[in-house]
């Protein structure tokens, strides 16, 4: 392609350059006789056929200097006679005057030539070649080529081993894998495998690790796409990228064929209103039914397909003859994230003092992707401290990183506003404490971390797949809880408490329109369905009066939880207040600390204060060249220690 691309470039180059050089001025034949019987013409003439070619002399009067010297004259010879007995009658021997023939490669002649040269440049360069790869398909058939990954075993190394916290769906899928392996085993008794399977679970599950471990432990080629790939620009790519998908998998039996998001293409049909890239997307969804139809008993072709949204999908899709089975991927457990985490810390060098158990119970509705981010964070954070392994207070400040976001310890806070925070957090973990259906605490903290100014963290001791009546009134009065303690102890209120009212209320209104919790409108669902979420211009399904008194049953909810959340906190109003202290005086209490203080007792560690003298004393010798750490007096309680 180099020298094709070389001997174009010439063409331009030259091309240019002639013009350049022959830039001359055109002028009428009687003009050229003016000139010729003035003597303004120098040099020596060329003469062809029609065409006369010479130079002016320098200056000629009424001619601009920035005109080209040379001209050039167009003549016809029937009506100039003979030619050069006039030259020599008009010139004599001043001028002298030459024949020559006339080039073929000079005038449009050139630059028709140099157009069919670029034209064939680009056809021969572009449409063949992508003809030629799109085999025969012409110009636009390259884009009608699947864009899918072929893996064999080698290249994911992913077995079931990798796999952990969805023991019920790696068990589903073992007939299959049996399938791939021998095939003859299910013909024996006529049975047919199912053709489909769509994996179904929130993102972070482990639904792609899971087909790809299905293709390790049973050893055969893992096609992967995403739904998005078949969509393309142009009309009737997706379904064409789809035959093309198909058909290299039939060559390639046994196999396994992935799709990715598979609800990109595979929505239900006749809901949309826009025009041809709707029309594009079902052209492809019919592409896939009609491939998937098309499989024979004896095929060893599997179909994997993964989704969070499987409300969305067709139902032709999902109907028995297609994806037969659907495997629910869910988040993992206490035990799932347990065993999940001992795959990723095998994978580190952890320290003796890593209790994996407790951080499964610290990491409730953590998603396999969660844990994988959780593990790596803690082995970064060990490596910037220069430390040989990783601790457990890694471990728990990345799982506060990875869902909370990254402590802001730098940040500059005003006095007012680090003890208007002080109290808040306080009012929530003592709220939290005191609510025998509230789960416990794990810690409480003034240190800004993500978009907050603080944060209180539950532990909770179990999985908590439903959400009882009393759970939510204690969740609602923990929320609460901040904004009464600021109230209470400061006299005035802040933004900081715009996430609670928000979570308080959601969860006050699901109580009332989605799970039946209100004596007055009684066992009766309000919330909308998906299809009036997607188009809320559409009529309710409840009158303005149910709608004003689902107003009113969330705003009952909301005041009786204020109220009794407020007569509690006055109840134990020194306890919020030594607690308020002690946060500002040590940033972060555990949960332990925390029942101290509810008890009573006073909390014996470092301050804050202390922690950053003995590590100005580490980094500060004294002249006798030894490290002094000398003891800092305890503030009093009323005092406020100096910013960290």
């Amino acid at each position: 392609m180099g020298w094709v691309v070389i001997i174009g470039l010439a063409l331009l180059l030259f091309t240019l350059f002639r013009s350049g050089f022959n830039r001359r001025q055109e002028i009428a034949m009687n003009e050229f006789w003016t000139f010729a019987h003035n003597g303004q013409i120098v040099g020596k003439l060329v003469v062809r056929e029609k065409e006369i070619e010479g130079t002016f002399a320098k200056h000629i009067e009424g001619m601009p200097d920035d005109l080209p010297r040379e001209f050039t004259v167009k003549y016809n010879p029937a009506v100039e006679g003979n030619l050069g007995e006039r030259l020599n009658k008009v010139l004599g021997n001043k001028v002298s005057f030459v024949y020559e023939p006339s080039s073929w490669w000079e005038g449009p002649l050139l630059q028709m030539i140099f157009l069919v040269a670029v034209f064939f440049l680009i056809w021969f360069f572009l449409l063949r070649r992508l003809g030629a790869a799109a085999g025969g398909g012409g110009f636009l058939g390259s884009f009608g080529r699947s864009r899918h990954r072929v893996l064999n075993k080698e290249m994911t190394r992913v077995t079931f081993a990798d796999v952990a916290g969805v023991e019920e769906a790696k068990d589903e899928v073992g007939e299959i894998i049996e399938f791939l392996k021998n095939p003859r085993k299910f013909q024996r008794l006529g049975g047919r495998i199912p053709r489909g399977v769509l994996l179904v679970g929130e993102p972070g599950c482990g639904k792609t690790l899971l087909a790809k471990a299905i293709a390790g432990e049973a050893d055969v080629p893992f096609f992967s796409i995403s739904g998005s790939d078949f969509v393309e620009m142009f009309v009737g790519v997706g379904a064409s990228r789809v035959r093309d998908l198909f058909k290299q998998a039939k060559d390639s039996s046994p196999c396994i064929i992935f799709l990715d998001e598979i609800d990109a293409v595979g929505r239900r049909r006749g809901m949309g209103f826009s025009g041809g890239g709707h029309d594009e997307r079902e052209q492809t969804l019919n592409a896939i039914l009609v491939e998937m139809d098309g499989f024979d008993s004896s095929d060893q072709i599997i179909v994997i397909a993964a989704t969070n949204r499987s409300d969305v999908l067709d139902p032709a899709l999902t109907r028995p003859g297609r994806f037969d089975r659907q495997i629910n991927v869910p988040l993992p457990d206490l035990r799932g994230r347990y065993d999940i985490l001992k795959i990723y810390a095998n994978k580190v060098q952890c320290g003796p003092d890593v209790d994996l158990q407790r951080l499964a119970r610290a990491t409730p509705m953590f998603s396999g992707a969660d844990l994988a981010a959780l593990v790596n964070e803690a082995a970064i954070a060990a490596t910037m401290l220069n430390k040989d392994f990783i601790e457990q207070s890694d471990l728990e400040e990345a799982r506060d990183k990875v869902r909370w976001g990254r402590a802001r310890k730098s940040r500059v806070i005003d006095e007012k506003e680090k003890e208007m925070t002080a109290y808040h957090e306080a009012g929530h973990a003592l709220v939290q404490m005191l609510l025998p259906d509230a789960d416990p605490l794990h810690k409480v903290s003034i240190i800004p971390r993500g978009q907050t100014g603080g944060a209180t963290f539950a532990l909770p001791e179990r999985d908590r797949y439903m959400y009882t009546r009393k759970y939510c009134d204690a969740f609602i009065r923990v929320c609460i809880a901040g904004r009464i303690a600021e109230e209470m102890f400061c006299g005035d209120v802040d933004s900081g408490a715009a996430s609670d009212i928000a979570q308080a209320t959601q969860l006050a209104r699901t109580m009332v329109k989605d799970w039946g919790m209100s004596d007055r409108l009684g066992f009766v669902r309000y919330a909308p369905n998906q299809q009036q979420a997607m188009f809320p211009d559409l009529q309710k399904e409840y009158s303005e009066s149910t709608a004003e008194l689902i107003d009113e049953e969330v705003r009952t909810i909301m005041d009786a939880a204020h109220q009794e959340t407020r007569q509690m906190l006055e109840s134990n109003r020194e306890s919020v207040a030594r607690m308020a202290k002690a946060l500002l005086r040590y940033e972060t209490l555990s949960g332990d600390e925390a029942h101290q203080i509810l008890d009573g007792k006073e909390v014996e560690k470092p301050t804050v204060g202390d922690l950053i003298e003995n590590e100005r004393a580490k980094t500060e010798p004294s002249s006798q060249g030894v490290t002094l750490s000398p003891p800092v007096p305890e503030a009093p309680d009323e005092a406020l220690p100096e910013p960290g």
